[in-house]
This record gives C-alpha cells, structure tokens and sequence, in this order.
C-alpha cells in the first residue's frame, strides 16, 4: 500500500490548509501607504504664519510704496524744446504711476528723465514748471546743450525734485491704503464603521477605527490643499482692483465683498476660498513687465538668459528669509533636475544651475535647493500638482500670504447616537481659507 505524505499543497487551493490555516503575511499588522507627506503647501504656510480670523469672510490691507515706480506718459506730441528756459506748450498726460492719480500742483518741480516708449533711447531732462488741468502739465528742459523732442506715448521717469530758491513748500499728496479679501471655507470628512467591525480582530491592521482615522486624516488634509490651490471664492478677492497700471483682472470677474456664495440644497451658504494658482488665473500677469509673474516656459527653447531675466523678475522683491519656497509638480522637478543634461537648458545655452540632492525639511517634507544668479529656491514636490498641473512650479511670497482660520480645526467623535446607532461615525471638521495679497510678489511658472 502506498504511503501517503502530507504537503503544503495537500487539498489545494480549495483546501482548508490554504484558506484558513497558512500564514502569507509578512508583517500582518502594516500596511504600506503610497503618500506620506500629503500637503506640503498647508503644512508650510501654517508654519508660516497662522491667523484666527473674526469673520468666515475677512479683508486685509496692501500697500505698494509710490516710489518703487513713479513715471507717467505723454499723450500728445509736443514740439520741439530748445536748449534755454523756455516752458513747453501744454502736454497731456496718462500711465500715471507712484504719483497723485491726476495732474496737481504737487507735480511742479519734479525732475524726469524722458525716454522713448519702449524705454531704450533717453531723449534728455526735463523739470516740470506747471499744471494746466488735472491730466495737463507743462516742463523746461534741463539739457544745457540739447534740444528736447518729445513724442507720443514717451515716458517720464521721476529722478528727483529740484525747487526754486526762496520757494515755499510744494503741494503735498498722499495714497491709501487697498483693501483684498477672501473667504474660510467649511471642511468636513466623514468616517463610520458598525458595532461588529469595531470589536473584530483584523490583519492588516488590527482596528479598522483607526486604519480609518489615518486615511480620513490625510484625505482630509489634501482636500484642504487642493483648496487653497485651485479654489475660488464667488465674488472674487479685489487681488487685480488694485495692480499696477490699470489692473489685471480677469474681465468675467465679479469684485464683491458680501457674503453671497451659492447654497446648498436646504438653502444655506456655501463659502469657499480662492486658491493662490486660482488666482493667477484671475488676476496673473503674463506680459514682459517688471511686474510679470507668470512664465509660460517651452522646454525645447528656454535658454539661459531667459531663465536669468525671470529669475530677477522673481527676486526683485527680497524675501525676508533669502530663500523662496517653490512648490512644483513632479514634471517641474523633474526638468529642473535636467538642467545639467542635452537636452535641457544646459544644452540649448552652454550653461548650467546648481541642484542639490534631495533633503529633508524639519516640517517633514522632502525638497531640493536650485541656485539662481538671483537668490536660491526651495523646490518641494508637491502630490496635489498632478495632471493638468504636473509642469507648474508655484513660487510664493510667504511674507504675503498666510492660513486663515476662523474656527479651530477638530476631529469630532460619535456624532452619530440616535436610536442606540450599533457603530462608530466620526469626522474632520475645520474652518479655513487663505489669506493673499501683493499679487505680484507671487510667481507661477508653466512648463511644457
């Protein structure tokens, strides 16, 4: 009679030693998570800077020194002005910047260079002697041995001021303040288990209270961080009302501080935040300004130089830490990591940027140091810049940004009790927006 010996396949896959009695788990109580730092834009900006807000809708002021850019532009041609002092004929003005909105008396005595439209071809001095109307002045020219030809749409540089001798005080102007706002927005996220699953005792992960109290954590906080990226408030933030020159406003936007955002089915408010890339959107500005803060880059063709002049655009306001945090999707990090290859920037300039290896911040997330001719950026991979957004780096003026908060966030427990509910429902709950402002100190770079 043969002898029969039992073997671990002994019934096969079907058999009770397969399905109940083997052990296939390594380490039956972890499990491995795709996503460890989930929200590294939240986590820094409510490092940051965190304020409690008194209002679900809050305003902040903004204030841009006048002198940073004072200059206007001709709005008509003006004859011929010889060498000696001699007034010019009347002169209309527009483009007014750093200066009282119209032409006043607190005009006279400003010295300015004048220089062509494009701003490449210096025509000479000039010094203002009066003011005819409120967008009217009249000059001297200040050459001793130049004739001044000024033409349309020239533009005068303030220098200086130079007053008579004897002279009383010029006439004073001064600014105001602007005002720019947003909304918190209500977050909640849900858990919930029965009774039984409650008590069972689970592989994997012995409770799975807790297994979904740490996923619900984390969905919970990347919804708050897509938020504060991609969201919009219904009525806007007054962030384009007050730019340079006339405004960057998006024209379907509707500037309104109220509380008027959409409701819900039973007829309640829903409010909502603007998020820093949404408002690019809105009030970002494209065009070769100093002011510019969006870069749209073709990969095949940024060079050097280019990289260079956006970078001054960049740094042009100092932060007060040296370093700028750049948060960038995985494509963004990764065409600033081929830098140094042919075909990246390196091969279509002959140059190349130094990066660094991947380090690890207190705050716990990873990043890299990209050094600029400029300053030096903190570039941070950031989970939420996926699909569409997988090529934007989002560098942020953290002086002028914060986490509002208007009710503490808090994990609510049991909020499910009626009729003796034989479970466990759970949830999330917080408050919260972003406050922004001086739009132009923020950047946003597209890569394709």
């Amino acid at each position: 009679m043969a002898e029969t010996l039992k073997s671990m396949y002994n019934g096969g896959s079907a058999g009770v030693l397969f399905t109940d009695r083997r052990d296939f788990y390594v380490s039956p109580q972890v499990v491995k998570e795709l996503w460890t730092d989930v929200a590294p834009f939240t986590t820094v900006i409510s490092n940051r800077e965190q304020r409690k807000v008194p209002d679900p809708i809050f305003k902040m002021f903004e204030h841009r020194n006048p002198w940073v850019k004072q200059e206007f532009s001709s709005a008509t041609n003006v004859a011929s002005l010889a060498v000696g002092d001699t007034e010019s004929g009347a002169m209309d003005v527009d483009g007014i910047n750093g200066l009282s909105s119209s032409c006043d008396d607190s005009w006279v005595g400003l010295v300015c260079e004048v220089w062509n439209s494009a701003k490449t071809t210096k025509r000479g001095l000039a010094v203002i002697s009066s003011v005819t109307d409120s967008d009217t002045i009249k000059y001297k020219n200040l050459s001793g041995t130049d004739a001044l030809d000024v033409a349309d749409n020239d533009v005068f540089m303030i220098v200086g001021n130079a007053q008579g001798e004897g002279q009383t005080a010029p006439e004073a102007w001064s600014d105001e303040l602007q005002v720019v706002y947003n909304s918190s927005q209500i977050f909640k996220t849900p858990l919930q288990i029965t009774g039984t699953l409650l008590a069972a005792s689970l592989r994997g992960e012995s409770s799975e209270l807790a297994r979904l109290r740490a996923q619900k954590a984390q969905e919970h906080k990347m919804q708050k961080e897509k938020a504060f990226l991609f969201g919009e408030r219904k009525g806007g933030t007054g962030l384009g009302e007050s730019a340079y020159g006339a405004g960057n406003k998006a024209s379907n936007v509707d500037e309104t501080f109220a509380d008027n955002g959409v409701t819900d089915a039973s007829g309640n408010v829903i409010r909502s935040t603007t998020g820093v890339i949404r408002a690019f959107d809105l009030y970002g500005e494209s065009g070769s300004y100093d002011y510019q803060n969006v870069f749209s880059i073709t990969e095949a063709s940024y060079g050097y130089s280019d990289f260079v002049d956006d970078m001054e655009k960049v740094f042009q306001y100092v932060p007060e830490a040296g370093v700028k945090r750049a948060f960038c999707g995985a494509g963004a990090l990764g065409y600033w990591s081929k830098i140094a290859g042919s075909s990246g920037m390196a091969g279509n300039s002959g140059w190349t940027v130094n990066m660094s290896d991947m380090k690890r911040d207190s705050l716990g997330f990873n990043y890299k140091i990209l050094e600029t001719p400029h300053g030096i950026l903190q570039l941070i991979p950031t989970p939420a810049l996926r699909g569409p957004y997988n090529k934007y780096m989002l560098i942020v003026s953290e002086e002028n940004l914060f986490h509002a908060q208007y009710r503490s966030p808090m994990y609510q427990t049991n909020i499910k009790t009626d009729n003796a509910f034989d479970g466990v429902k759970d949830q999330y709950f917080s408050d919260e927006g972003i406050g922004m402002t001086l739009m132009e100190s923020h950047h946003l770079f597209k890569i394709s």
